[in-house]
């Protein structure tokens, strides 16, 4: 799940981008901002992966705001000014959309915030510090990598089961599976992703974890072995 900030000076604006938001399953609006004041006070307190940003804008513009940010998320500038085009590319901005905003180019440029974000977590060694955010039961709650024994698919939801608890976060499962660095979980039926780590014991074509027992699918049966016994290689 992608945590959006946005911030815009427009009503009408700021309506429009959260109603495309609200149509896009991976993606969350953590905050919603008048100015780049408010911003900053949303990028301090909550944990926001991407920010469509305005321009143009009273007291302090995107542009400056965005030069005094020590260590900036994904950004995607937001305008009705063309020619603060060459600005954006300096900032390394990860796009520059012109107001009125399509829907088609608004999820071309969040699929590619997705991607630059899945590239970084699949980079990114796990560890007893990595961790990412879900949305469940209305609130957003922070999740260790290394607490995760499995996810469970549930119609158009999923659950995922950690050694405390379990979350019911609505969102596909293929979307679920996308953010996941592979390395380090691995997908065991249609309905079930478990942690590497978490396994305890494989016998036939069942998977032992900490109090649960889950089934291997055929179709799923090799590579589960083959990622094992890499596993199995590098411990000896």
């Amino acid at each position: 799940m992608i945590n959006c900030l946005v911030v815009d000076d427009e009503p009408i604006a700021r309506k429009g981008i959260l109603e495309y938001i609200d149509q896009v399953e991976f993606l969350y609006a953590a905050g919603v901002c008048k100015n780049a004041i408010e911003a900053s006070v949303a990028l301090q307190n909550n944990p926001i992966d991407l920010v469509f940003l305005d321009i143009q804008m009273p007291k302090l513009t995107g542009i400056d705001f965005l030069k005094n940010l020590p260590d900036p998320p994904l950004v995607i500038f937001t305008t009705a000014f063309p020619e603060y085009a060459i600005d954006s590319y300096e900032l390394n901005v990860l796009d520059y959309l012109l107001k009125p905003i399509s829907f088609e180019r608004f999820f071309k440029a969040v699929a590619k915030a997705q991607a630059q974000l899945n590239f970084k977590i699949k980079q990114d060694p796990l560890t007893a510090e990595s961790y990412f955010f879900i949305k469940s039961n209305q609130k957003l709650e922070k999740i260790l990598f290394l607490d995760i024994l499995y996810f469970e698919a549930l119609s158009n939801y999923v659950i995922v089961h950690t050694k405390s608890k379990k979350h019911i976060v609505y969102m596909s499962f293929k979307a679920m599976e996308s953010q996941l660095p592979p390395s380090h979980f691995i997908k065991i039926h249609k309905s079930f992703i478990v942690a590497v780590n978490a396994i305890q014991t494989i016998d036939n074509d069942e998977l032992l974890l900490p109090g649960h027992a889950l089934p291997i699918s055929k179709s799923y049966r090799s590579s589960v072995m083959d990622k094992v016994e890499k596993k199995m290689f590098k411990r000896l």
